[in-house]
């Protein structure tokens, strides 16, 4: 398991397609999971320290959880199938460890909240964790055993247009507001 952090949501301007960025606490390496506007918006807001008038989703399932007297203790990304991430919340409730199933968006909203370690397996970095290049920003992830290229100048074109598309987007600092 590697340990990572929200580096930022940000946001493509001419899609509107959400990206949330995980980083490595130990290493140069980042995971891009694409999200919706709703978790976009629930982590975003935490990330910024600003609340929302009422309780969101988010906020609900932790208040939920502390009530009921259990602790987080890790989100897990624990898998990549079929470009499809999964996660897991890991709960101790009263010494008794349980395990949730999650979208990985949810349990980045949550792990934001309550202050919580992300990790992510070894093998989802493997298929789609982002190395950047000396002085260069982080890419996009493509699926290694999705992608065959016959030569290296094809994949590296391919790598240029994931770049383009990654400086085309926005961080979502002023997200939200209006």
């Amino acid at each position: 398991m590697v340990e990572m952090t929200v580096e930022s949501v940000r946001i493509n301007l001419a899609t509107q397609q959400r990206v949330v960025i995980l980083k490595a606490t130990k290493q140069e390496r980042y995971l891009f999971i694409w999200i919706a506007y709703a978790e976009a918006y629930a982590i975003a807001v935490e990330l910024q320290g600003t609340t929302s008038p009422r309780p969101l989703t988010h906020d609900l399932l932790k208040n939920v959880i502390e009530e009921l007297h259990a602790k987080i203790e890790s989100i897990v990304i624990s898998d990549l199938i079929d470009e499809i991430y999964y996660a897991r919340i890991v709960l101790d409730v009263d010494g008794r460890h349980v395990e949730i199933d999650s979208r990985p968006s949810d349990a980045i909203a949550l792990a934001v909240r309550t202050k919580t370690t992300i990790y992510v397996d070894e093998s989802v970095l493997e298929r789609a964790g982002v190395v950047p290049e000396q002085d260069e920003e982080p890419q996009p992830p493509m699926v290694k055993s999705d992608i065959k290229h016959e030569d290296e100048s094809e994949e590296e074109e391919n790598l240029d247009a994931y770049r383009d598309f990654i400086n085309s987007l926005d961080v979502l600092d002023e997200f939200g507001k209006d």
